[in-house]
């Protein structure tokens, strides 16, 4: 890699903050890039969750300043999809890179169909309260799932953890948002601990790039609190066809 290419993979991690803190699929520009550079995609896999997890940080910080996070049921939360990242995260250092396109594409396209044919799943009434995980099973089914999606490949977890949060659990765009990007910040965490333990971190690579998402996500969260719920609906619509067509067109 030359200056050239650490330049554009800073530019890239500031989009891909931004998108990642309005709704998701920051790391599809990411996987790419790294994967057009030379970079496995074990390791562009693994390099990719240091920026993950710090732009998650930063995006947690500014969600709680504007009072957007709810709280509450954040343990419960957090729970399963942990035990869930790192199932995943165990299975993606072991399986063969050949698998992680298609189980990509599969995922993307059943986030698609769901928000097309049945948008009331990911945006619930305004009014409605949410639901308590001690009261819905299927929210702890869900979250695992999104955990080892999540775990196993990072490019599109946000797609998934927003339809569990705000399907299962009826929680509004925004507050699944940020809730969403807790739990990122916890199972990347756990992610990131196996993909250092197997190799598979390139730390220059993945501190340029964790430089432009913290940078991004500063600035996605203030548009996301700040759009209206159908506006970020049709957001993270258009943004799970853009994944689809990444996983499509991607070596």
């Amino acid at each position: 890699m030359d200056w050239f290419d650490y330049s554009l993979l800073a530019t890239l991690g500031v989009a891909a903050g931004i998108i990642n803190m309005m709704a998701g699929g920051g790391s599809n520009l990411i996987l790419p890039a790294l994967m057009i550079m030379g970079v496995p995609p074990d390791v562009a896999n693994g390099t990719n969750r240091v920026g993950v997890f710090l732009q998650s940080v930063v995006g947690i910080r500014q969600f709680h300043r504007a009072g957007r996070m709810p709280l509450g049921d954040l343990p419960l939360i957090l729970l399963p999809t942990l035990i869930g990242s790192l199932v995943g995260a165990l299975l993606a250092a072991f399986a063969p890179n050949s698998i992680l396109k298609p189980t990509l594409l599969l995922t993307m396209l059943a986030m698609a169909a769901l928000m097309l044919f049945r948008p009331s799943i990911v945006m619930p009434s305004p009014d409605t309260p949410p639901n308590a995980m001690r009261d819905t099973p299927s929210a702890w089914y869900w979250l695992f799932l999104a955990g080892v999606y999540g775990g196993f490949v990072q490019a599109g977890v946000g797609f998934v953890l927003i339809t569990a949060l705000a399907g299962s659990l009826r929680y509004n765009l925004v507050s699944a948002n940020a809730l969403k990007v807790v739990c990122t910040l916890f199972f990347t965490f756990v992610a990131l601990i196996i993909f250092i333990w197997q190799g598979q971190v390139w730390w220059i690579a993945g501190l340029i790039l964790a430089a432009g998402n913290m940078l991004g996500a500063v600035i996605g969260v203030k548009i996301a609190i700040s759009v209206s719920t159908r506006t970020l609906k049709w957001l993270l619509f258009t943004m799970t066809l853009a994944a689809v067509v990444a996983a499509l067109f991607s070596d």
